[in-house]
């Protein structure tokens, strides 16, 4: 079995892996470092939760380490790019230990919160940017930050980036580094102009494809759970929630994440929401309270969803079943990742019926409806030891 030493991590890196208990590579990382750690422009496949962000922090850290001169002002060596405030915050919080131990500076920078903080810390000179298109085009353009020094650039998600519209600015951003520089590229499917990007901005990449996303984790159990109307589905998704182990619960709309997680809280199940209206202050309190185990229950909508990177989730619940298969896996990502275990149940009315078939097919989802409600002794196992109120 590989180590992180054996890949090529430095000692010093590996040290400070350990502190934290990571020492064993997952497979994305033992495919893609030995050839990220030498420069090669790598294009790495593999679902959310596969352990992708060690796999390019590490040979990101590794190869700017040594360098004895102060970043200039404005002038990173590195850039990551992330499709959600969420995402960038936590590629900065694996990131900023590893960079910290090398002695190299990190700043995170995105939309929805002042400007000020980040052109202080571009001022005082940063090796590594961590970043949300928007924004840094935004400070591009006013003048406080140049990529022309950017030695290695990192797309994670690259699929998300797609799915939300960011390929054009992202093209700009890649257009703005040098040509030989290195470039690693995640993502979980190369559609929707992702293999664009590939074919133009990576030179003879080196592609490693692990536990792609259309793949189903072993772990993933599915259930389709049909309901006869509205009420008895609200009393189902209150049992659901009802369990002492930590639950996602993802709806169609902002109003009714909000809605939902105000209704779990009044009945005694301690709930967050997290979706597009919050502002960023409060979408990081409500994620942490998540993670931190504060609160057991988080009701989300799907652009949200790629943003939620939160170990040991052992259930989600499509309260709502999503639009389209692609949005159902990256739901359902949230359970199971790094090899763990999860359970993933589809609420359905009668009139979804169809449009949920359809669905599981597209995801290859072999799962067969049947009739739930609350008081299931099926569900009862899903939803496990009661929680406390």
């Amino acid at each position: 079995m590989s180590t992180f030493s054996s890949l090529g991590v430095p000692e010093g890196l590996v040290a400070v892996l350990a502190e934290r208990g990571i020492t064993t590579p997952f497979p994305i990382q033992a495919a893609t470092l030995p050839d990220a750690l030498a420069g090669r422009d790598v294009l790495g496949r593999g679902r959310t939760g596969s352990g992708k962000t060690l796999a390019f922090s590490l040979p990101l850290v590794a190869r700017l380490a040594g360098a004895t001169a102060r970043p200039a002002p404005g002038r990173p060596r590195a850039l990551v790019l992330a499709p959600t405030r969420e995402l960038a915050s936590q590629i900065s919080a694996t990131l900023e230990p590893l960079a910290h131990a090398a002695g190299l500076r990190t700043t995170t920078i995105f939309g929805g919160v002042s400007q000020h903080r980040q052109e202080v810390a571009l001022r005082a000179g940063v090796d590594v940017v961590v970043a949300c298109p928007g924004r840094l085009e935004d400070l591009i353009g006013q003048g406080h930050v140049s990529l022309r020094e950017v030695q290695i650039t990192v797309l994670d998600e690259a699929d998300h980036m797609a799915d939300l519209g960011f390929l054009p600015a992202v093209r700009r951003l890649l257009g703005a580094t040098p040509a030989g520089g290195q470039r690693l590229l995640f993502s979980a499917t190369l559609d929707r102009g992702v293999d664009v990007l590939v074919s133009r901005y990576l030179v003879r990449p080196v592609t490693h494809a692990v536990d792609p996303e259309a793949s189903q984790v072993t772990t993933m159990t599915h259930h389709l759970l049909t309901v006869p109307d509205a009420a008895a589905k609200g009393e189902l998704v209150e049992h659901l929630a009802s369990g002492e182990s930590r639950s996602l619960l993802f709806t169609r709309t902002k109003h009714q994440a909000r809605k939902l997680a105000r209704r779990l809280t009044s009945r005694g199940i301690p709930a967050v929401d997290l979706h597009g209206n919050l502002s960023q202050g409060a979408r990081e309190r409500n994620l942490t309270a998540f993670a931190s185990g504060q609160v057991r229950v988080m009701v989300a909508t799907d652009i949200a969803a790629r943003g939620i990177h939160v170990d040991g989730v052992e259930l989600v619940v499509h309260v709502d079943p999503p639009a389209e298969h692609k949005a159902y896996l990256h739901r359902s990502g949230r359970t199971a990742r790094a090899g763990s275990g999860g359970d993933v149940v589809t609420l359905v009315l009668p009139e979804q019926t169809a449009d949920v078939r359809t669905l599981t097919r597209q995801a290859r989802i072999d799962a067969r409806p049947r009739p739930a409600s609350a008081g299931d002794p099926a569900v009862d196992r899903l939803v496990g030891p009661p929680a406390p109120r």
